[in-house]
């Protein structure tokens, strides 16, 4: 059964900034985030018969996301040009813009699992399912990335 445009709308609107950070924290700029979001929502409306409830929903946006992100960035359009603009941190509340900036300036597999974490509240074991990725690693990548962010921020004195 098909979705009404209402109800696309919906979706859209409850998980569309789920998306769009994740997109954002995973390639570090605005144009390619807002590329990822529109693909993953087209991918999810041609196959959104699939889900039957939310934890599924969602488990399937981030991992297309992640996927649609990891393609854009190993492209060969993308490694012949440079970007004309740095990431905006849309979306963040101004009480976590910097430190949110901070993030987002973290190498892209610390950035992506400090952000899920974080700000989707993945724990270690939805995070290695989804980046398909052992549980050690992401454990790793989240230390490592906690303790560069943790410098970051101690120099910037936030």
């Amino acid at each position: 059964m098909a979705l009404t445009q209402e109800q696309r709308t919906q979706v859209v609107e409850r998980w569309g900034d789920m998306v769009y950070r994740l997109a954002l924290a995973r390639t570090a700029s605005v144009p390619d985030a807002e590329d990822v979001f529109q693909e993953v929502f087209l991918r999810y409306f041609r196959h959104e018969e699939k889900f039957h409830n939310d934890e599924y929903r969602k488990a399937w946006l981030i991992r297309c996301t992640v996927n649609r992100a990891k393609s854009v960035l190993s492209s060969p359009w993308r490694r012949r040009t440079v970007p004309l603009e740095t990431a905006e941190e849309v979306g963040v509340e101004d009480d976590y813009r910097e430190v949110y900036g901070a993030v987002l300036s973290l190498p892209g597999k610390y950035r992506a699992v400090i952000h899920l974490h974080y700000f989707e509240g993945l724990s270690v074991a939805e995070m290695a399912a989804m980046l398909e990725v052992p549980e050690g690693t992401v454990k790793s990548q989240l230390s490592r990335g906690r303790a560069l962010l943790r410098d970051m921020l101690k120099e910037a004195e936030l």
